[in-house]
């Protein structure tokens, strides 16, 4: 009798533990192999999933608005305690980078706004095709980590979302063409290398952009995840040169479509070049789509 208790006991916890590791799968979603690792602590999923991590929040002033060219967004990052911070690192150049980007990845923008004593941000944003879009605040507050918080802004109209753009090998831009070169790796530092030419021509005397010659943007398509991405050099280091390669280091935390936003200064000019990259076992084919991105700076 006492080894069927033991033996129903057994089986009832086999029953919860199995339950929670459902629960679990269904609110978190697929993720990547990690050597037979769980992921399941927030601090390891990718930047821009979660609008609270580690204690501070995205506190969007509003969320739905109706189409318009010169949208005023405003937020607040609060701190644990609840209280707006005011005081921030600065990073690249910024005390906060706002990337802005509509969910079928059309329309990005990546603007800086000010900061006031109060601890809310302020910028103009150009919403002025319908849909729903994705907000990354990037930052780190002072005395707190490195953050990447995401939430979605809502736009009234007619939405047509467009296909993701086809893998191709280069983009052109106002003239310019930049190629991708690299084989990114999942879980593991790729090195991608990103070469601008105008007219033909290597560009060799790019411009600084936020302490480097290039500023590079990653976002998962099948979730919007935000990657960092870091350059490689600074300018006037006496080593990097102004042109025509940009390389970056980052790693892809799964397999699938990823879209790159490049932002490259070349004759007091700002520039995107916008990529997709798809990354299957490990390896994958760069690829670009030619356009261009008219967003602030």
């Amino acid at each position: 009798m006492k080894a069927a208790q033991t033996f129903a006991a057994f089986a009832v916890s086999l029953v919860v533990v199995f339950g929670l590791a459902f629960w679990v799968g269904r609110t978190v979603g697929p993720m990547a192999p990690t050597n037979n690792v769980a992921v399941s602590h927030a601090q390891e999923l990718p930047g821009g999933l979660q609008t609270t991590q580690d204690g501070y929040t995205l506190d969007l002033a509003g969320d739905r608005f109706a189409a318009d060219r010169d949208v005023p967004l405003q937020f607040r990052i609060l701190d644990p305690s609840g209280a707006p911070v005011t005081r921030y690192v600065e990073s690249h150049d910024k005390l906060l980078h706002l990337i802005v980007v509509r969910n079928d990845l059309a329309n990005f923008q990546h603007v800086h706004p000010q900061l006031d004593a109060n601890g809310t941000w302020r910028v103009p944003v150009n919403l002025s095709q319908a849909g729903d879009y994705r907000v990354f605040a990037d930052f780190t507050a002072d005395g707190g980590p490195a953050l990447t918080l995401g939430a979605n802004v809502h736009v009234a109209g007619r939405y047509d979302p467009q296909p993701l753009p086809a893998v191709s090998a280069s983009a052109a831009i106002d003239g310019y063409t930049v190629t991708l070169d690299g084989a990114p790796k999942v879980d593991e530092s790729s090195m991608l290398t990103m070469t601008v030419s105008r007219d033909g021509k290597p560009v060799t005397d790019l411009q600084p952009y936020l302490g480097a010659y290039g500023h590079l943007v990653a976002l998962r398509a099948s979730d919007l995840a935000y990657l960092h991405v870091h350059p490689m050099g600074d300018p006037g280091d006496g080593v990097t040169p102004a042109g025509p390669d940009i390389g970056f280091h980052t790693a892809f935390p799964s397999e699938g479509d990823y879209r790159l936003f490049l932002d490259f200064q070349h004759q007091g000019v700002v520039r995107t070049a916008e990529f997709t990259v798809s990354v299957d076992d490990g390896q994958s084919a760069p690829a670009t789509q030619p356009g261009h991105t008219e967003h602030g700076h």
